[in-house]
C-alpha cells in the first residue's frame, strides 16, 4: 500500500521544542516517525537562537531547516513550493507558548499536533477552537494514553454496553518525582511545571490530573455535570498543587474520581483506571498496558491481553496494535497512534478530501478545550474548599 494511501508520499513534520534537556520532544520525534508515514525535516528547537541550530543534528534536521525561532520556521516553510514546505508542526514545550506557536502555525495554514494541557488558560482554548474551524486544518492533542490498544479496546466495550449502564469510574495518576524540590535545582522539568507562569493555574492537576480526567472521558463516553475538587500543597514553598482529588458528579447519576499526585514515595509514573458497569467493571494499569481485567460477579475474573488475532480482541483493539500477543506494545507505540489515526485527517486534507474534525479517535481541540475547563473548575472549586461547581463545557464532545 502506498504510504498514506493516495497521497504516496511521507508528511513533513517540523518540530516546535525538543532541544537540550527536552523529556517530550524526542517522544514527539520518536512517535510520529514509528509507522514510517511522516519525516521529521524542520524545527526550532528552542527559544534559544543557538540552542535551536544546534541542537537540529540530534534530529537530523539540516542545517538550511534549523530555525531559530517559530516565526523563521512558520515564513521561511511557507515560502517553500508546495511539494517541499512541511505539512505539520509539533508543538512540544511548555505550557504558557502552546496558544501563541499553535495559533501562528494553523493562521500559516499546518496543521498542528500539540501537546497538552492544550493553553495557559480557557480563554486561550476557547480562542484556539475558533481558530481550528476556521483554519480547516487538522488539530490533535497528545493525550497519548488514549493510544493504548487496550484502551481502545475497553472503549469500544464500554461504548457498546458490554459493561452495562457506567456509574462510577476511578483514574489516578500517581508519581513521586517531586517529592523534594527540584525545581531549587534548576531541573528543568521540574522549574517550568512548578512555576505558575509558565505551567498556568495547577500543577500536578494541570500536568499529569487533565491526563487522568481525559482517559476516563475517552473510555466512558460520559459527560460531567458538576466537579468537587481539593488540592493541596505539600512540599513546603511550593507554588503550585503536587497532589490533588476531584469528585465529579456525572450527567448520567453516576459519579467519578480523580486523584493526581507528584509527591507519592515509590509512584513513577502510575496511570490506572477503574470502571463499574451493571454488568461488569473494568481494570487497566498503564504501568502493565498489555493485560486489562474485566470482573462480573458470579464468573471467573477475565484477564484481557493484547492481542490483535484473538477472537475477543474488538475492531478498535486491534487496529492500534503493530506486534502480534507477547510482544509488549507501550509509551511510543501508545504515542504513536494518536499521530497515526491524525495523519489519516492530514492525508484527507492534502488532497482536498472531507475528514472527520469532532468525533475523532485520536484527541482533537475540544478535548482540549475541557481540560482547560476542568483544570480551571478543579483551581476555583478548591479554592472555594470543595464548592461545587460546573463541569460540562458547550464544546464537550458528547
Amino acid at each position: 500500500m502506498a504510504t498514506n494511501g493516495d497521497l504516496n508520499r511521507k508528511l513533513r513534520m517540523a518540530l516546535v521544542g525538543g532541544g537540550a534537556g527536552s523529556f517530550i520532544g524526542r517522544v514527539h520525534a520518536t512517535a510520529a516517525v514509528l509507522d514510517n508515514r511522516a519525516e521529521l525535516v524542520a524545527g526550532a528547537l528552542s527559544s534559544d537562537p543557538e540552542r535551536a541550530k544546534a541542537s537540529a543534528p540530534d534530529y537530523d534536521i539540516k542545517p538550511d531547516r534549523a530555525y531559530g525561532s517559530v516565526d523563521e520556521l512558520l515564513s521561511s516553510e511557507a515560502a517553500l513550493p508546495e511539494d517541499k514546505r512541511i505539512d505539520f508542526v509539533s508543538v512540544a514545550t511548555p505550557n504558557h507558548t502552546h496558544f501563541a506557536i499553535a495559533k501562528a502555525a494553523l493562521e500559516a495554514g499546518f496543521n498542528v499536533v500539540c501537546d497538552k494541557p492544550m493553553t495557559f488558560d480557557l480563554e486561550q482554548a476557547e480562542e484556539l477552537a475558533k481558530l481550528v474551524d476556521k483554519s480547516g486544518a487538522v488539530f490533535a492533542l497528545s493525550h497519548n494514553y488514549t493510544g493504548y490498544p487496550l484502551i481502545r479496546q475497553a472503549r469500544e466495550m464500554i461504548l457498546s454496553g458490554d459493561l452495562g449502564e457506567i456509574q462510577a469510574f476511578r483514574s489516578n495518576y500517581m508519581q513521586g518525582w517531586l517529592r523534594s524540590r527540584l525545581e531549587d535545582d534548576d531541573q528543568k522539568q521540574a522549574a517550568w511545571r512548578t512555576d505558575p507562569a509558565k505551567s498556568g493555574a495547577a500543577g500536578a492537576f494541570g500536568d499529569i490530573g487533565t491526563h487522568a480526567y481525559n482517559l476516563a472521558r475517552y473510555m466512558t463516553g460520559l459527560l460531567p455535570e458538576e466537579v468537587s475538587s481539593h488540592l493541596k500543597i505539600f512540599a513546603p514553598g511550593r507554588r503550585l498543587d503536587d497532589y490533588g482529588h476531584a469528585v465529579i458528579r456525572l450527567e448520567n447519576g453516576g459519579l467519578g474520581t480523580v486523584t493526581a499526585s507528584q509527591i507519592s514515595h515509590g509512584r513513577e509514573n502510575d496511570l490506572f483506571i477503574e470502571v463499574d458497569g451493571t454488568k461488569g467493571a473494568l481494570q487497566w494499569r498503564q504501568e502493565d498496558p498489555n493485560q486489562m481485567m474485566v470482573r462480573r460477579n458470579g464468573q471467573p475474573h477475565q484477564v484481557y491481553t493484547r492481542d490483535p488475532n484473538a477472537p475477543f480482541t474488538n475492531a478498535s483493539g486491534a487496529a492500534a496494535c503493530r506486534l502480534p500477543a507477547g510482544h509488549p506494545e507501550a509509551f511510543f507505540e501508545a504515542f504513536a497512534n494518536v499521530y497515526r489515526f491524525a495523519y489519516d485527517a492530514m492525508a484527507d486534507r492534502a488532497l482536498g478530501k472531507s475528514f472527520e474534525k469532532t468525533d475523532t479517535i485520536y484527541p482533537n481541540v475540544a478535548d482540549g478545550v475541557e481540560g482547560m475547563y476542568f483544570i480551571q473548575q478543579c483551581v476555583a472549586s478548591s479554592a472555594e474548599n470543595g464548592a461545587w461547581l460546573p463541569l460540562k463545557h458547550p464544546l464537550a464532545r458528547k
